[in-house]
């Protein structure tokens, strides 16, 4: 019987082929039919959104653990639920109109972004912490995700592709 040696270099070789490999898996949706989402998720769902209407879900990992995504219609608003597969809530992504946005945050933007298009505003609840995402086309023709505290403070500022937004 013949062993392989690979050596340090090959080692260190197969182990980033390795980890990169797994990386891969990280953050890559894969839909999940409705029947056959946990009886957990579905119960968390109904629970806190009654009445709410699921539209699809998603299975994918996030800080390396599985979460689902399920997206609701409830009460007239677009809801992204994620969840992990005990049913536990992680956040929540509301589509609101961008009157709803708090007048701190709507301020900042204007002086931030003059003359910029508002696209789409989201609130997000994540550990009993809520930001606001807003999609916006800036006068120079740049589309960018901006987040913000209630307050108005940028939190986060992200480039987004045209050819990637769905």
């Amino acid at each position: 019987m013949r062993t392989l040696d690979v050596g340090m270099g090959g080692l260190v070789l197969l182990t980033v082929v390795g980890l990169t490999i797994a990386r891969t898996d990280e953050g890559k949706e894969e839909k999940v039919p409705l029947d056959k989402l946990p009886k957990a998720v579905v119960e968390a769902v109904k629970a806190k959104f009654e009445g709410a209407e699921l539209v699809s879900a998603e299975k994918e990992k996030e800080d390396g653990k599985e979460v689902f995504e399920v997206a609701i219609k409830h009460k007239g608003h677009n809801i992204e639920v994620t969840l992990t597969p005990e049913g536990k809530i992680v956040s929540i992504e509301k589509e609101i109109d961008v009157k709803d946005l708090p007048k701190e945050v709507k301020e900042a933007l204007d002086a931030k972004y003059p003359k910029a298009e508002i696209k789409k505003a989201e609130e997000e609840t994540k550990n009993d912490k809520v930001t606001y995402e807003v999609l916006i086309v800036t006068a120079e023709k740049k589309k960018l995700e901006v987040v913000f505290d209630p307050k108005g403070k940028v939190l986060e500022e992200e480039k987004k592709d045209e050819k990637k937004e769905k």
